[in-house]
């Protein structure tokens, strides 16, 4: 099962995103929000250690990217994440783009994302793309062996086919908005097979 051929192999950034609104919105979740939302949610995933989540879209399977639903936060949180999700993608010139997962990732100061690649068939198709909404100097991406820093605002697609981990190393804990994003006009890959249904 081979990935995106549009997918980037290391780091794409994309440029400035205006998160000011989104920043406030998150900087006032209360802790037992965080804390009960992590608690649900569907990605609990060994290399992601004891960062958090926040998980607003879902795929409905692991082998799947085409089926995805809303959680109870969507609704609620669209009008702040729809500009970012816009802003974001919009290097990319899809006409018609969808986002099966949509989630807050929150990393505590001296927390370790482990090496790993992102495995399931789901993830082999669409861009994962973050944007930093709080971080510090500390916090370094790495791809294989090579590190990177994401600034706030800035929306940056990662290669989440290769092996990649995360630290943050400073004294402040790290919030990204971490989502996938497809092409509904790609071509599905063959590997994938066909399906009758419309993708949400």
């Amino acid at each position: 099962m081979y990935p995106n051929p549009r997918k980037t192999t290391s780091i794409r950034r994309l440029g400035p995103v205006d998160v000011s609104a989104l920043r406030a919105a998150v900087a006032a979740i209360p802790e037992a929000l965080w804390d009960a939302e992590n608690a649900g949610k569907p990605n609990r995933f060994e290399a992601l250690d004891s960062t958090r989540h926040i998980v607003f879209r879902f795929v409905d399977g692991v082998d799947d990217w085409r089926r995805s639903h809303d959680r109870p936060l969507w609704a609620e949180w669209q009008p702040l994440l729809d500009p970012v999700l816009a802003a974001a993608t919009a290097p990319y010139g899809y006409a018609r783009g969808a986002f099966p997962r949509v989630m807050l990732a929150r990393m505590r100061s001296g927390g370790v994302i482990r090496p790993h690649r992102d495995a399931n068939p789901a993830a082999k198709w669409p861009h994962k793309i973050h944007v930093p909404l709080e971080t510090n100097d500390g916090v370094t991406f790495f791809t294989g062996d090579t590190g990177h820093h994401l600034p706030i605002g800035e929306a940056a697609e990662v290669d989440n086919m290769g092996v990649h981990s995360v630290t943050n190393a400073g004294a402040t804990d790290r919030t990204h908005l971490i989502f996938e994003y497809y092409d509904l006009d790609q071509p599905d890959p063959d590997w994938i097979g066909k399906s009758t249904f419309a993708p949400s």
